[in-house]
């Protein structure tokens, strides 16, 4: 068979939840049965719901995809997605409210009580014309539903009114031997839509499986088509991965596949760029990198600017390194890196608002170390700043997965604790007006001023509106 690539540790754990180890368990079909008795959430019941209903209109319906496997790895599963042989024109006929989302594919989702639930109908692709979509669809059965999809262990249907899997594709025996596979040819599976190549990875690294040799093979040989797609698509791949556990395992292994190159070269240019060995004794600006995601995956649901601000914090050593003798430094890295984590986090289309905060993050992560020197003004604005909790939290990833000290960080949490949000942020004591009615001119000399006594306030020198007025005849000449 070759070799089984690993995406990570033999126990798989996503997002908090810890699945059952494989080998405290006798089979797939005991685990299935004892996630059965778990109690039922809303989101599984409305589902249990919908397959009911079309059950006693005369249709087949099952949940199927991902909500099957975390099922039976005793995950619970966020999003429920139902199957059946009823055609789309027969669900809006059943339920009230139905948004159609892809209809000529046979999807669209049943609304309950303001939640959607896909409900597809069974079918069989034709070709697919732009590694996405198939130019057409014949509806069919399940059998012929499930060997279109990309891997065995998303290929199981389950029946919630019978408790039973139904799995033409052996999905049961991959999870239970821990492996990604493809279903049916590898190529064809990637040749349909390449994004699964990302999937191989995520799900390879979330879960701690085996990636398949032959599915492995054929990721390699695709990757470097992968920067065709679209790259909204490859975003949010790239975020899934770093957010739902196992982003170590998934960066090393889209390293190895070829897909790094593709996507994120400025990442794969991390490799073998040394650092100081007094500050980064772990090795080099990739391996650093590794191990902040290593801390990253530690961390319950981290956000995607956290997540991209880890990935990304030193992303522009490699053009700032500068060697002395032995002595290796990087000044101006943090302002160069935000520039192009903005190209990046662009590139991969995230949000302005997550661009920004990722730029924020890169640019400021080392400020922590400056901050038990700073003046009580400039440390309490820098502790006010917007987006404090995520920078706090990144330069403790970056210093956990480096040097290991601890003391900005912990100097800065601990003034948060002690300072509270009235000294951070004090009510102003004058206004424009004021100074007019003291006899100033509006213009810029007013901000000059305001900012001038906030930071008397900052500093402990101004409590009050009295002594703030007698703070302004002293150091203000008034026209």
């Amino acid at each position: 068979m070759g070799q089984l690539y690993r995406g990570g540790p033999g126990v798989a754990s996503v997002q908090g939840h810890r699945a059952f180890p494989w080998n405290t368990v006798r089979s797939i079909a005991l685990l299935g049965a004892a996630c059965h008795h778990t109690r039922m959430s809303q989101r599984e019941e409305q589902a249990r719901t919908i397959v009911q209903t079309l059950r006693r209109h005369g249709y087949t319906a099952y949940f199927a995809g991902g909500c099957v496997r975390d099922r039976l790895l005793g995950i619970q599963a966020k999003d429920f997605d139902i199957a059946t042989d009823a055609r789309t024109a027969e669900v809006r006929k059943i339920f009230p409210q139905t948004i159609p989302v892809g209809a000529q594919f046979g999807v669209l989702l049943v609304v309950l009580e303001g939640v959607p639930y896909e409900v597809a109908t069974f079918r069989a692709d034709g070709a697919y014309h732009d590694g996405r979509h198939p130019v057409a669809v014949r509806f069919s059965t399940a059998r012929e539903d499930a060997l279109r999809r990309d891997f065995t262990i998303n290929g199981m249907f389950f029946d919630p009114l019978t408790d039973t899997v139904i799995d033409y594709v052996d999905g049961q025996a991959d999870l239970h031997n821990r492996i990604i596979r493809a279903i049916g040819k590898p190529t064809a599976r990637f040749h349909e839509d390449r994004i699964r190549l990302l999937r191989a990875v995520r799900f390879a690294a979330r879960l701690g499986f085996a990636i398949e040799p032959e599915t492995w093979r054929a990721v390699g040989q695709f990757a470097p088509t992968l920067s065709d797609m679209a790259w909204e698509r490859i975003g949010d791949e790239v975020v899934k991965l770093l957010t739902e556990g196992g982003a170590r395992s998934g960066m090393e292994l889209l390293a190895e596949s070829g897909l790094l190159a593709a996507v994120l070269p400025e990442v794969l240019a991390l490799r073998g760029v040394a650092q100081s060995p007094d500050f980064h004794p772990e090795g080099d600006v990739f391996v650093h990198t590794l191990l902040v995601l290593h801390q990253l995956d530690i961390l319950e649901q981290p956000s995607e600017s956290l997540a991209l601000g880890a990935l990304l914090h030193d992303i522009a050593k490699p053009r700032c390194q500068q060697r002395a003798g032995e002595r290796i430094t990087f000044y101006g890295h943090c302002e160069s890196g935000a520039e192009s984590a903005v190209d990046i986090c662009q590139r991969l289309k995230r949000s302005r608002a997550t661009w920004e905060r990722v730029a924020f993050l890169v640019k400021n992560h080392l400020r922590l170390l400056d901050a038990p020197r700073m003046r009580a003004a400039t440390l309490k604005r820098f502790l006010r700043l917007e987006g404090i909790e995520e920078l706090l939290a990144l330069a403790r990833l970056d210093a956990l997965a480096s040097h290991g000290n601890l003391e900005a960080y912990t100097f800065c949490r601990q003034r948060l604790l002690a300072l509270g949000p009235e000294e951070l942020r004090p009510p102003c004591l004058l206004s424009g007006r004021d100074l007019i009615q003291l006899g100033f001119q509006p213009g810029p000399q007013f901000s000059t001023i305001l900012r001038a006594l906030e930071e008397a306030q900052l500093e402990g020198r101004v409590r009050t509106r009295q002594a703030a007025l007698s703070w302004v005849h002293q150091n203000w000449q008034q026209p």
